[in-house]
């Protein structure tokens, strides 16, 4: 693989590499597999390598056993302009309700994700406590991220 980034996330799972990326490419634009190797002989038995980009991001994953298991101290943040991407992203991606909190959630193959409006980065980038206390407030009671509402959270339209 010829990287043009300097870091790629690398994803393990159990066997579901190539279907995970099948799935990821069909939901973000510009997506695409690039590559898949077989490694036999290795620890873990035949190893399968998938690389792929989403929206112009490149990853790897692999098959490699159930070693490991993914969990919320690593997530993709995914940002979105506008309330329709969240809802979007949101139902294609969502597959662990009870997960879901302050525009987290989990997918079907146990991958965190943040599914976050950019005009919430703006809003948290302002000087004023109130402001950033009120949207805070307004994000904490949020599973799905509702921009009108932190907007409003934002203005102290409560």
């Amino acid at each position: 693989m010829t990287s043009r980034q300097k870091i790629t996330p690398h994803l393990w799972f159990d066997k579901e590499a190539k279907k995970a990326a099948k799935f990821y490419i069909s939901i973000f634009p510009k997506s695409k597999i690039n590559n898949t190797t077989t490694i036999n002989n290795t620890p873990s038995g035949p190893v399968e390598i998938v690389t792929f980009e989403l929206s112009g991001q490149e990853f790897m994953a692999i098959s490699a056993g159930p070693l490991f298991k993914f969990n919320e101290a690593i997530s993709f943040i995914v940002n979105c302009k506008t309330q329709q991407e969240i809802d979007y992203y949101w139902e294609k991606l969502s597959a662990v309700p009870e997960a879901e909190q302050c525009g987290w959630l989990k997918d079907k193959y146990g991958v965190s994700w943040q599914i976050v409006p950019t005009a919430m980065g703006e809003m948290m980038k302002d000087k004023d406590p109130k402001k950033l206390a009120r949207v805070t407030e307004a994000f904490l009671r949020m599973k799905k991220f509702d921009i009108a509402a932190l907007k409003k959270a934002y203005r102290g339209k409560l």
